[in-house]
């Protein structure tokens, strides 16, 4: 029982902490849409694909902090760290052929990519380890 009660807090910190990565860069997406609309697809409409986006993370991290829905939205985290992986790659490529841009926001952005991986994964432990109901 004591076993299964530390996981249960350890997962729910887990969850809590990734709710808050996702409602910070979603409260950005209000705060400051302009440096999200930059990295939207042509296809897409910038500014209404910006605060959708940023509405679906304030929505997956209010999923996150509640235990009945944490399964649904850690998967949901997962479907948007897949989904908004194209404009993480078209801000790096903008980035890098931008000549006002410099060597340090160059290099963040490349770098950024491969961190969407870990992100992908984080979501999935929670999915997976939030209670069944």
């Amino acid at each position: 029982m004591r076993r299964r009660t530390r996981r249960a807090r350890r997962a729910t910190r887990t969850a809590a902490a990734l709710a808050v990565l996702l409602g910070g860069a979603g409260v950005t997406h209000f705060t400051r849409p302009r440096h999200y609309d930059r990295s939207v697809p042509e296809a897409l409409p910038p500014r209404t694909t910006t605060l959708a986006s940023g509405l679906a993370e304030l929505g997956i991290a209010a999923g996150l902090l509640v235990p009945a829905t944490r399964r649904g939205a850690g998967w949901a985290a997962v479907a948007l760290f897949l989904a908004v992986f194209p404009a993480n790659v078209k801000m790096a490529a903008d980035l890098l052929d931008s000549p006002r841009s410099t060597r340090t926001m160059r290099l963040v952005s490349v770098l950024r990519l491969p961190l969407q991986a870990p992100l992908v994964v984080w979501s999935l432990r929670v999915a997976r380890h939030a209670a069944r109901r």
